[in-house]
């Protein structure tokens, strides 16, 4: 008896020294990855491109997967890059990355800031910059697979990346999915992704299963109206007054008509009319952004859009042939819904590597992304959107001690802890795909 529990102890002793050094060389692999992928970041930082003119930024993304064995299929649907890395038999497993930078000027102060302008596709040169945090979303995934790549005798399995293109326009996923991502290419087990998230502390990631981000639709309303004068207001039916009277009526769709447990967002972004302050214009142009969850509350709110618009042409005197148009834009992005069960595993996973106290439960946000396509396919595939925090513990605390928050996203302040933020987004996502591939 007392041989056999010796014998146990000698094991488990044996088991915890094994895996002490295991976890030294994964911290270690992990530190000179994090390094590479730091210095990636920020030549990727300074040559940011906007979204469907990502051609050296998917280059650059093709070349890394290239050069550490995948099969690398470039311009796939437009600028994707699609990358395969069979290891033997097992689950395949999808990272993604998006690639596109914002029509942004830098004001960061950074010495890798973005000086760079570009074309936009309206004609019009915009500066552009990374502030949303993409530079460092496919830094973490270089850095992954790379350290995966390494560590090839630790999993079997099939890595399936996509460097994804115009992902602030809601382009690139559905077009991906068009050229035949999941017909081309294996089906996955299972999809993941990250977001920076300026509100969490870095050495942290946020989690919640189910809704994670808002569906996102476009609106368009024209309002017309009867031009003239503008010295003859009562010869005309001004479509500026009836388009106010219209953005304010609109407040009170998600107030007194949508209940106030589903989260809808109604806002007008853009506002357009007249050439000259003397002259009554003819109509008055308007674009909306809608966020919601719910496909029943935002039906309930075009309608009510459709409603209101059309009243206020109604009251103002207009005739039939003069009611507003509404238009609302085919393309959308649907919700982002986290698969419960994966995002179990991958708190589970992530807790093991960085503490269960550095994983923190997050609310639902009613920002966008086109990542929830991906799990709304035929192949119905189970998705998990991850939230990496970015703000250096010590600058978070004097931001609370003076009562502000850190520059949020799509700020040309944006200020992400760039080094403790890619090592944490290496370390949680090699843990959570390597646990993925052996089933643990």
């Amino acid at each position: 008896m007392k041989f056999i529990t010796s014998l146990i102890i000698t094991l488990l002793l044996i088991q915890v020294i094994s895996n002490g050094q295991n976890r030294s060389g994964f911290d270690k692999e992990v530190a000179k990855q994090a390094e590479y992928a730091l210095a990636l970041c920020k030549h990727i930082h300074q040559n940011p491109e906007i979204s469907f003119q990502e051609k050296e930024t998917s280059a650059r993304i093709a070349d890394e997967l290239k050069s550490i064995g995948f099969d690398v299929t470039s311009n796939f649907g437009g600028n994707n890059v699609v990358g395969m890395f069979r290891n033997g038999e097992g689950p395949v497993i999808m990272l993604r990355t998006d690639m596109d930078a914002l029509p942004i000027k830098e004001k960061t102060g950074f010495d890798f800031a973005s000086t760079k302008t570009m074309i936009d596709s309206n004609g019009k040169e915009v500066p552009v910059m990374h502030a949303c945090g993409h530079d460092i979303h496919m830094s973490v995934l270089v850095g992954t697979v790379r350290t995966l790549v390494r560590m090839k005798d630790q999993w079997k399995g099939t890595l399936l990346i996509i460097a994804q293109q115009a992902e602030e326009m809601s382009g690139g996923a559905s077009l991906a999915i068009e050229e035949g991502l999941f017909k081309k290419f294996p089906v996955p087990d299972y999809a993941l992704a990250y977001h920076i998230n300026p509100e969490i502390e870095s050495g942290k990631i946020g989690l919640i299963p189910g809704p994670i981000f808002a569906g996102v639709k476009t609106v368009e309303i024209t309002v017309f109206g009867i031009g003239g004068h503008g010295a003859y207001p009562e010869k005309c039916i001004d479509p500026v007054v009836i388009a106010s009277r219209v953005v304010l009526d609109l407040q009170t769709i998600v107030s007194r008509e949508i209940s106030p447990l589903e989260p809808v967002v109604v806002t007008v972004g853009s506002i357009h009319g007249g050439t000259r302050p003397n002259i009554i214009p003819e109509e008055v142009k308007m674009e909306l952004t809608l966020r919601y969850y719910d496909n029943n509350a935002i039906e309930q709110t075009i309608d009510a859009i459709k409603r209101i618009s059309k009243g206020a042409a109604i009251t103002a005197g207009l005739p039939d042939n003069k009611l507003p148009k509404v238009w609302v834009i085919p393309s959308e992005t649907p919700p982002v819904l986290n698969d419960a069960d994966l995002c179990g595993k991958i708190r589970k996973y992530s807790s093991g590597i960085l503490g269960k106290e550095n994983i923190v439960r997050v609310n639902p946000a009613m920002v966008g992304e086109d990542f929830g396509i991906y799990g709304r396919t035929p192949e119905k595939v189970p998705i998990c959107l991850i939230w990496l925090g970015s703000t250096n513990p010590e600058v978070m605390n004097d931001y609370i001690a003076k009562g502000e928050e850190p520059p949020p996203l799509h700020s040309p302040f944006l200020n992400p802890d760039y080094p403790a933020t890619i090592e944490t987004g290496i370390k949680a996502m090699v843990s959570n795909v390597i646990g993925l591939f052996n089933g643990e």
